[in-house]
């Protein structure tokens, strides 16, 4: 290559030609062949052309030499980027190159190189152990049963000596058991921070993986660390995830190699070293028999929905952390939140501090707590929805009806409260207030409940005549109904069919069905008449309680009362 300065020399023309012809010389030698097959491609026709060019432009003769040095000198620029270009790319082919080679290197000698990273990273929550200070078995309310059951464990992560002198050994481990969001993992929270031992969780979803192994690994890898630190609480959250029945299946033939590794590790441990296993989930029956053998998680604690004494404890533990008004009866709203879980409590709680907050006061007080509670039970409130005067004043006389008959009934549970608001699929509702969590249902109790279901449509039969009934009583015959066909089907509680139960009606012969059909009328049909000898006798204060609910559209159970003892309500 000649070097080629930027600026201009003391050379001659001719000796300026002489170069750049023997440059161009040396660019055919060195071009691609693409550009040199370009370069050499009917040559003739190019000078031929240069000379036609110069001829059309009227250049003269003594700037034509110029104008062919210039027209080089462009060639060469562009002659000399393309060269450029070319090298960076070979460049850029040899680095990828080396990469490749480098990769398949590494993928042979570590098939799960790739994976090594997740695999550490995956377990960070479970092999990094925490330290539960601050939770204790004070922080767990309504699982009194299941919280006595887990002192033992605490008394001997904190004194084995006192179990190993006798020859005793405590569980492996321990299966918590019991519907989503009963405190299941704050009970094994509260363990760990009871014996102040260090407290390993992981999740069952995070040993499952694409790849092979790679469950087995974390499953040793949570182990190893555990024993490390011993003693300590293991808590596998989401059990089933994990420990699901093993089956065999041509699509993942290596799906039992994660449950295969925690067997062996749980049965691999040494007497009483000093690691607790706590699992917890909510479908027991998905596990594998070999895990909840005794000898690996061979203590099974149920951790049950919280009872209405529960309940009140939940509620007053939460109403604590909110600024709340001292009116506020929190067994009021546990007898009106029967089959609440603890978190459910929890969000029935935050909902009404953030109802209060948006009405801009400055406490929680009960009508947010049932606002809240009739939310979560029913919907929100819609009030954008226009109701015509005539379709309010039936559905004022429909609530009004059940709740006649739920305060005359004997066996009836105590009214909370009614109103014609719509809420949900319903365009009002009347709430009832069991006393306490009922376990068992005597007969009568049911034939109240039928009773009051059928409440709503003998109003409207009553005041509007049978050509006006509506279809909003539906879902109160579907209630009857149902009650009615357990009574005979379930419950032995029909004279005629004894005390008998059938299961599956529709393999009895059609002489069963038919008797089994007449009994369910039979009682609807007392239970009708019932209800609508009632109302005829309390027409007036039938009256009086609509006539408030078109007023005021929503009445608890004093004020209720009250317009049933013919008195006034205060204006509100």
């Amino acid at each position: 290559f000649i070097q080629s300065r930027g600026f201009k020399t003391l050379k001659s023309r001719t000796r300026r030609l002489q170069s750049t012809s023997e440059r161009l010389a040396e660019t055919q030698n060195i071009a691609p062949s693409f550009v040199k097959g370009f370069l050499l491609r009917d040559r003739g026709s190019d000078v031929e052309s240069l000379d036609k060019l110069m001829k059309t432009k009227n250049i003269p003769e003594a700037h034509q030499d110029a104008f062919k040095t210039g027209f080089a000198e462009g060639f060469l620029k562009a002659q000399a980027l393309t060269q450029k270009t070319n090298d960076s790319l070979r460049r850029t082919r040899l680095i990828l190159f080396v990469l490749l080679l480098f990769g398949i290197y590494g993928v042979l000698k570590n098939p799960f190189l790739s994976v090594r990273f997740r695999t550490t990273t995956g377990l960070d929550s479970a092999v990094d152990p925490v330290q539960m200070k601050n939770v204790t078995f004070e922080h767990v309310k309504g699982v009194e049963e299941a919280k006595q059951e887990l002192q033992e464990v605490v008394e001997f992560l904190k004194n084995p000596q006192k179990f190993t002198v006798l020859g005793g050994k405590l569980p492996k481990g321990i299966l918590l058991v019991g519907p989503p969001g009963t405190g299941k993992t704050l009970l094994a929270r509260a363990v760990a921070g009871e014996a102040d031992v260090p407290f390993y969780y992981a999740s069952g979803s995070e040993f499952d993986e694409m790849f092979v192994g790679v469950g087995a690994s974390r499953i040793r890898n949570l182990f190893r660390e555990a024993k490390a630190n011993a003693p300590c609480v293991i808590f596998i959250d989401e059990l089933d995830s994990v420990g699901g029945k093993r089956i065999e299946s041509p699509m993942h033939p290596y799906s039992r190699q994660t449950i295969n590794q925690l067997l062996a590790e749980m049965d691999g441990f040494k007497p009483n070293e000093g690691v607790i296993i706590i699992g917890a989930t909510n479908f027991p029956e998905a596990l594998d028999n070999a895990l909840i053998r005794p000898g690996r998680f061979d203590m099974q604690v149920t951790v049950p929905r919280p009872d209405v004494k529960g309940r009140t404890e939940i509620l007053k533990w939460y109403l604590n952390k909110i600024k709340f008004d001292k009116s506020v009866d929190a067994e009021i709203i546990a007898r009106g939140t029967v089959g609440f879980s603890g978190a459910e409590l929890e969000n029935l709680v935050n909902q009404a501090a953030l109802k209060a907050a948006v009405d801009g006061k400055e406490m929680v007080t009960m009508k947010e707590l049932e606002f809240s509670k009739d939310k979560i039970l029913m919907g929100p409130e819609r009030r954008s929805v226009e109701i015509d005067n005539k379709n309010k004043t039936i559905t004022a006389y429909h609530e009004s009806g059940h709740a006649i008959i739920a305060y005359y009934t004997k066996d009836a549970m105590p009214i909370n409260k009614a109103t014609i608001m719509p809420r949900g699929p319903t365009l009002g509702h009347v709430s009832l207030l069991p006393e306490n969590d009922r376990w068992n249902e005597t007969r009568a109790q049911l034939l109240a409940q039928m009773d009051v279901s059928m409440g709503g449509r003998v109003a409207e039969e009553l005041i509007f005549g049978t050509d006006h009934i509506t279809t909003g009583a539906s879902s109160d015959f579907d209630n009857a109904t149902r009650i009615a066909k357990r009574m005979v089907t379930k419950f032995g509680m029909s004279e005629k069919l004894g005390v008998m139960t059938y299961s599956d009606t529709g393999k009895l012969s059609p002489e069963t069905q038919s008797a089994i059909e007449q009994e369910i009328r039979i009682l609807l049909r007392e239970s009708y008449e019932r209800a609508k000898h009632i109302l005829k006798t309390h027409a007036k204060e039938h009256k009086n309680l609509a006539e408030a609910l078109l007023t005021y559209e929503t009445l608890d159970a004093k004020e209720i009362q009250i317009v049933l003892e013919g008195k006034k309500l205060e204006v509100r």
